[in-house]
């Protein structure tokens, strides 16, 4: 293994709730967490932190001590955590020294990073193998307790670094803050990594102080507040991250700060009418694609380069292109495959499961999975994330979900955007979505979600994606009993 480059470029400062560091002081830590890993015998390094200077410092001594690090989420449940350091061989964990009890099987020593207590925990896992040069494990959030580790290797990592330099360059972007969990593989390489290696300062703030709760919990207000008082020049957000914060500037009359020069904003479908209605309240909203497989992001529109509702051009290190049966295959940064499988690239292409387009100016359109596709009774193919992008359009839809297999008709499971929004609303929306679309894509029966789409309902991931049979089962009865038109 080889170092990614890190701390090693030149960046001014890491700015954490209680300390900032230079790129000096954060180098020395690391250097001193280095020897503390070679010492206690570390292969494998499991993080479980929030966002931090530690973080850093702990990412960067895992390179040092040419250490595999396997970052893990806050929002992990505790079986997904458990399945994660099995799978990767963990042998060594870092937490917070306060949340020690919480492994009562392991122990290891103590150790100070960046001001703060934390414990190495050791695991007495056996090795298990992974893919030759592999220095970063990031496991995607899954719909069960078994997400997949995806290897990543310092060539593929430093392509999606280099290439998001290159493309934000004109940006001149001197202050970035990380909105989204660093152990979040997108903010990793492109809100920390890049930002770095650009010579800017990175704002790394505990969750709870940009309104973050778990994985579903956004407090738009308490984010606002931080983003005026820090001021950054770039962000990385969720759609619905986004569509919150648009929603409460829009609510209370105020405006997001001049500052901002892109907010990139990926994960999902975000929609040229969010990305318009974000605008006009001042956020610099531009919407990319990508995926762990390709080691975070391939497309970003960007100002001077931006069709909203695509997914913008390829970066400088990216490859895409669609193949014949629709689906986008992706080169230029690929992973070197799964833990515990054999699925790995074989050639330089990966296909990604996305089904999209490419138009004539280059810009990547995303239509949805290619699981998903819908064929109705009348033998029409519909995406069905075609249709839940324009009923999330309208203002009373927070979130759609869009079934209709072998059914004559498509119909939907809606969750509002707000309490104040009733059925006649939410009819109004459906009728205003349909108006748009052909007869075959509209939506014709509709429920009430029963529960919010997040991971504690279980009707989506971690990371917002619907979890579909999950949706469908528990409004079965509901669906098939209306008449046209909802309730």
């Amino acid at each position: 293994m080889t170092r990614p480059a890190a701390l090693s470029r030149s960046a001014s400062y890491l700015h954490g709730s209680a300390i900032a560091l230079d790129m000096s002081e954060a180098r020395q830590e690391a250097l001193v967490l280095r020897d503390v890993l070679v010492g206690v015998g570390t292969r494998v390094l499991a993080t479980l932190l929030d966002n931090s200077p530690a973080w850093i410092v702990a990412d960067e001594a895992a390179a040092l001590a040419n250490v595999v690090h396997v970052p893990l989420p806050l929002f992990f449940s505790e079986a997904q955590i458990a399945h994660a350091l099995r799978a990767a061989g963990v042998d060594t964990l870092l937490v917070p020294s306060f949340a020690a009890p919480r492994w009562p099987l392991f122990e290891g020593p103590h150790c100070s990073i960046a001001g703060g207590s934390f414990s190495l925990l050791q695991t007495g896992a056996t090795p298990v193998g992974s893919p030759a040069g592999t220095v970063k494990i990031t496991f995607t959030s899954g719909s069960t307790a078994a997400p997949k580790g995806v290897c990543l290797s310092t060539a593929a990592l430093d392509a999606v670094r280099d290439g998001l330099v290159e493309a934000l360059r004109p940006l001149h972007i001197e202050r970035h803050l990380c909105a989204l969990p660093l152990a979040v593989l997108l903010e990793n390489v492109a809100g920390l990594m890049a930002p770095m290696a650009a010579g800017a300062s990175c704002i790394v703030l505990p969750s709870a102080q940009l309104g973050l709760g778990g994985s579903s919990s956004f407090d738009p207000e308490r984010f606002h507040a931080t983003v005026l008082e820090h001021a950054p020049n770039s962000l990385i957000l969720l759609p619905q991250m986004l569509r919150a914060w648009a929603g409460y500037l829009a609510r209370t009359g105020r405006r997001a700060p001049d500052t901002l020069r892109i907010v990139a904003v990926g994960g999902a479908a975000v929609g040229a009418r969010l990305l318009e209605s974000a605008r006009a309240l001042g956020i610099a909203a531009y919407e990319g694609y990508g995926l762990s497989e390709g080691a975070s992001v391939q497309t970003l529109n960007l100002p001077g380069a931006d069709r909203p509702g695509s997914a913008g051009r390829p970066l400088p290190h990216a490859r895409v292109r669609i193949a014949a049966d629709g689906e986008i295959e992706i080169g230029g940064s690929l992973f070197s495959g799964y833990l515990g499988t054999g699925d790995a690239p074989r050639g330089d292409w990966w296909p990604t499961g996305d089904l999209g387009s490419i138009d004539a100016e280059g810009f990547l359109h995303v239509t949805g999975r290619k699981k998903n596709l819908l064929i109705t009774a009348f033998g029409r193919n519909v995406a069905p994330e075609w249709v839940e992008a324009a009923l999330r359009a309208e203002n009373a839809v927070g979130e759609a979900v869009v079934f209709g297999e072998a059914e004559p008709w498509l119909s939907a499971v809606l969750w509002r955007s707000s309490a104040e929004v009733d059925d006649p609303g939410l009819q109004a929306a459906v009728d205003a979505a349909n108006a748009a679309l052909p007869d075959y894509a509209r939506v014709r029966r509709w429920t009430r979600a029963r529960a919010p789409f997040d991971a504690v309902s279980g009707f989506a991931t971690s990371n917002g994606r619907p979890q579909r049979v999950a949706i469908w089962n528990a409004h079965r009865d509901c669906l098939t009993q209306l008449p046209d038109g909802g309730p």
